[in-house]
């Protein structure tokens, strides 16, 4: 029997769950649907943890109350995020009840794809997912299985694994989203970069849509910024909610972001507006870089673009003359074009070209205990790093990765390993990638929906198909794991602990990852015991020399009983004070904290960078021969296609909250964006009834028409148009955009392409 909820429905049996439990008939064996009752066990205080209804991360606080369920809100004590939720953490608890939730390990009984599962027992599931392991490890070798994982605290567990059964082949989802701009900070800076929007006066936004995307720390800077009287510059193909903020919006040409920024920085060097006192001292590669853009002129660049050559340069000119207060956002997205790299190291540029670096209202090294530490006095006392539990060494692999990060030449050499090429993975299944001297014989799938996040949704099927052994770890039968033979129960984030974790800002931090509210429901279980047992059924037990979550926690913190309990009393602690190297008044207040730290400063009172920033990559260059910046013109659609590109939704996250009620609620469709003058030439009117098409696939949604978006450009949302029959019962609503999209991996980045063509008619 298929599953009908209303809001009313919803609302009411969401705040009965505390007390009577759930009740619902549902068709898949293993689901909260398919139990007859499950109670809300947990604690009645607030407990700090971090949200994960997307992967910014946010810092919550939640509680069972009484009988209606469990309340979240944001983490009063922090100050970067006021406190706050967005409308996805807000719902977050839905996940818990939700009729499709799986909370017992099922197994497929029938083909690939078809539908048809059984309920199985643990040890049923480890014992046969073990089983295969090995097959495939005794006839194909340990290599062939392919472990992805969703970045955050899983890939901690199941890397871990896949490392100890010998397998190489690691990647997170970054090679759909921000792996261009992690690999430019590491070839421009040395390592990540933030940015310090609040302060800023002038920021040049290329579709980093922080208020539909929502970070909510970047959404409070960047509105502190507007309301202290900063410029907003929205360069995208379409009206989003951060254009609508902007100061001014400048419709460019889908794709086409890279002479943009190439046309920006001739009109910054040719017209002598950087600092060439801070890029002498602080750069290298600058006379490699003027030489390599120099046939990139704003007149010839806005052919490309699509921007009056008059707008670059004065762009230009009034950002350098706002600088050091200026940014040039590196965005989040962007358009991902088949030059990713070559645009985020060119956007990452721009900031080191006027100097704007490590200054208030500019951009500033991400300070983590190391990098910290090394501007301090040896008698001075040091931050503390989280300590990695001790391990057996992992297998010696001979053979090479797919995407061969960590060989000599690799082309993605800028990428680490527990990033990787993930897009890759179909390609080396199906015999589709040359130079891989083997194939993909079995895929374990932790949190991660690739038939929804990667491009071709086709050829991720028939890779899944053609697979020897597939398991997800989903807290629901995805469009991925429809596909598989296992799909083992993961506990929500409101159910587990996980494991603290350090970075920084403009100080170190940790976090406390995340604590548990409530009991789990059902069997379901958190991925570290996951792969605590399974690695034991598999015999390789030493591997997690951990008694539980709460030993592993101990050990990494060595055994400082204060900071652990500070850590889950506050969900966060920090060290030292803020440090901004180039502001004299950060580095005073630094030197008075840690007197040993005055042997670190110039004659300028300011404290120099620890390496120089490169605009030139002597790598890149051994690589590729694109050590420089330029233009390589892409055909992106046919003359008889629109341009169509996709982005986020304040309201669904790209795959992962497809089964949220109140979500789809306030977002059940994703009608695609359509110019008036050219829905008017293809008969299309507001509402109609429409279908996306190309010769990768057809898709079918609603026109919403509206002067927001380019003539030649279609517009839709990601989240949408479900393959799993389940889901899309329920939720698959509208157009799947990555069934529409090519099978393409960016040189040197190894991103997808997000900017495609397509044509549309009445459906």
């Amino acid at each position: 029997m298929e599953t009908t909820m209303t809001r009313r429905d919803f609302l009411k049996s969401a705040g009965a769950a505390g007390a009577a439990g759930l009740v619902w008939s549902q068709t898949i064996p293993g689901t909260l649907g398919a139990l007859e009752k499950q109670e809300i066990k947990g604690s009645a205080k607030f407990v700090p943890s971090i949200c994960e209804m997307c992967t910014s991360s946010c810092t919550i606080e939640a509680r069972v109350e009484g009988d209606k369920g469990v309340f979240i809100r944001g983490n009063p004590k922090d100050k970067s995020r006021g406190g706050k939720v967005c409308a996805r953490g807000g719902s977050g608890f839905n996940q818990l009840y939700d009729p499709q939730r799986l909370v017992k390990p099922i197994m497929r009984v029938g083909e690939r794809g078809e539908g048809k599962w059984k309920e199985v027992s643990w040890d049923e599931a480890y014992t046969f997912i073990a089983k295969k392991l090995d097959e495939i490890k005794q006839k194909h070798g340990a290599h062939t299985v392919a472990f992805t994982a969703r970045s955050g605290w899983n890939k901690t567990w199941f890397h871990h694994l896949a490392q100890a059964y010998g397998s190489p082949n690691i990647f997170g989802h970054e090679s759909t989203c921000p792996l261009a701009y992690n690999m430019a900070g590491r070839d421009v800076f040395g390592g990540s970069m933030n940015r310090d929007f609040a302060k800023a006066k002038y920021i040049i936004n290329m579709g980093h849509n922080v208020f539909e995307g929502i970070v909510i720390s970047y959404v409070r800077q960047y509105m502190e910024a507007i309301e202290n009287g900063a410029k907003v510059v929205t360069l995208e193909p379409r009206l989003s909610v951060m254009a609508q903020k902007a100061s001014e919006w400048h419709a460019i040409k889908p794709g086409h972001d890279l002479p943009f920024v190439l046309g920006f920085m001739h009109t910054l060097i040719f017209e002598n507006l950087y600092d060439k006192k801070f890029v002498q001292k602080y750069c290298t590669g600058f006379e490699e870089l003027k030489a390599s853009i120099e046939p990139c002129t704003p007149e010839k660049m806005a052919l490309e673009c699509d921007i009056p050559a008059d707008t670059i340069k004065r762009l230009a000119r009034e950002f350098a003359k706002a600088a050091p207060k200026a940014i040039f956002d590196f965005g989040h997205r962007v358009t991902f074009t088949p030059q990713e790299l070559e645009l985020r190291r060119a956007m990452m540029m721009v900031n080191a070209l006027v100097g704007n670096i490590e200054r208030d209202g500019g951009m500033y090294f991400g300070k983590n205990a190391s990098f910290y530490n090394q501007f301090l006095g040896e008698e001075d006392p040091k931050a503390k790093g989280l300590k990695k539990p001790k391990t057996p060494a992992y297998p010696k692999v001979e053979v090479p990765r797919i995407d061969r990060i960590g060989e000599k030449d690799g082309e993605f050499f800028l990428a680490n390993k527990g990033e990787g090429i993930v897009s890759l993975v179909p390609k080396a299944t199906l015999n589709e990638l040359p130079g891989v001297p083997y194939k993909l014989h079995g895929w374990f799938i932790v949190r991660n929906n690739p038939v929804m996040t990667q491009t071709n949704a086709d050829t991720v099927i028939k890779a899944l198909k053609s697979m020897d052994l597939v398991v997800c770890v989903d807290i629901q039968v995805s469009d991925t794991a429809w596909f598989a033979d296992v799909v083992l129960p993961d506990t929500t984030y409101l159910e587990r602990d996980e494991e603290f974790t350090a970075g920084g800002g403009k100080n170190p931090s940790f976090g406390i990852g995340r604590q548990k509210v409530v009991e789990p429901l059902g069997d379901a279980k958190p991925g570290w015991k996951i792969a605590k047992e399974l690695s034991e059924k598999m015999g390789l037990g030493e591997y997690f020399p951990w008694k539980d979550i709460e030993d592993y926690r101990l050990q990494q913190v060595d055994g400082d009983l204060d900071l652990l309990a500070k850590l889950k009393k506050d969900g966060s602690a920090s060290f030292g004070v803020p440090l901004m190297l180039q502001e004299k008044k950060s580095v005073a207040e630094f030197v008075k904290k840690f007197p040993g730290a005055a042997s670190k400063v110039n004659e300028e009172g300011l404290i120099d960078f620890p390496k120089k920033i490169q605009l030139f990559s002597p790598k890149l260059e051994e690589v590729s021969g694109k050590g420089g910046l330029g233009y390589e013109p892409f055909k992106y659609k046919e003359e008889d296609e629109l341009y169509f590109v996709q982005g986020k939704t304040p309201v669904r996250s790209n795959s992962h909250t497809g089964n949220v009620p109140w979500l789809n609620n306030l977002m059940e469709y994703d009608a695609i964006w359509i110019h008036p003058k050219t829905a008017s030439k293809l008969g299309i009117k507001n509402g109609d009834a429409i279908e996306l098409y190309n010769k990768f696939s057809s898709q079918k949604s609603k026109a919403l028409i509206t002067e927001g978006v380019r003539e030649d450009t279609l517009f839709g949302y990601f989240g949408f148009g479900h393959v799993s029959k389940d889901l899309k019962r329920a939720y698959g609503k509208g157009v799947n955009s990555n069934a529409l999209m090519p099978s393409f991996t960016s040189p040197n980045s190894g991103m997808d392409l997000h900017v495609f063509g397509v044509k549309v008619k009445k459906a």
